[in-house]
């Protein structure tokens, strides 16, 4: 890597910087909340007996795991506007990142609350308490120590995934990246910088990860 090359990537290091935590973390940050929320409602739908909230849950995650990710953001993003629904691009990155991760997770989530003992719903159901009741105060804080593993696992995964969004021109790291390679050429230094970039992140939510797991497995009867 000559001079001018090391000279580019240091000038880089901010416009990136600002790439991710604007766009990448933002994105990031707002889909994998939302996403959480429709996860833990269709995996509910999943575990109801309503078979027609089954039915619907099924055919939702079956639609997200069962269609690329990119296909998706352009559906949402290029082909809704054909009838009328008109988004900007980080609105509609929003969107189809929170819909792929409900997908997912609502798996995630409906194993967790599966790996609780139905004796322990039984036995808050019979002193009095509601379903709503057992569920925020009995599984759902159980099932949680069981789900955070894959479910910051996904969140990784969404990381790396935001990356997609530059295809529907929303500005995040790689965005960046590519827009100040476009003119110098220099697109392995600005792909690894980026690359670089991403990995420090996935590292920072690893280490958070192993944290969260520790501090719930303190109160694990041994």
């Amino acid at each position: 890597m000559d001079q001018s090359t090391l000279d580019l990537v240091r000038d880089s290091l901010v416009p990136l910087a600002t790439g991710l935590v604007r766009g990448t973390i933002p994105l990031t940050i707002a889909s994998f909340a939302i996403g959480m929320v429709i996860a833990l409602v269709v995996a509910l739908m999943r575990l109801s007996s309503v078979l027609v909230l089954q039915g619907i849950a099924r055919f939702y995650v079956s639609v997200i795991r069962g269609t690329p990710l990119l296909v998706q953001l352009f559906l949402i993003y290029y082909a809704l506007p054909e009838f009328g629904a008109t988004w900007d691009p980080f609105p509609s990155a929003v969107v189809a990142f929170s819909l792929n991760v409900g997908g997912y997770a609502s798996e995630v989530v409906r194993a967790a609350i599966l790996s609780v003992p139905r004796g322990q719903t039984e036995a808050a159901l019979t002193i009095g308490m509601n379903y709503p009741t057992t569920m925020r105060r009995i599984v759902l804080p159980q099932a949680a120590r069981v789900a955070v593993p894959p479910l910051s696992n996904t969140l990784i995964s969404l990381v790396k995934d935001t990356s997609l969004a530059s295809s529907i021109q929303v500005v995040e790291l790689l965005r960046k990246a590519s827009e100040i390679a476009a003119p110098t050429y220099e697109f392995f230094a600005l792909y690894s910088l980026a690359a670089v970039y991403y990995w420090i992140v996935c590292l920072v939510l690893s280490f958070g990860q192993t944290r969260v797991e520790t501090r719930l497995n303190r109160h694990v009867a041994r």
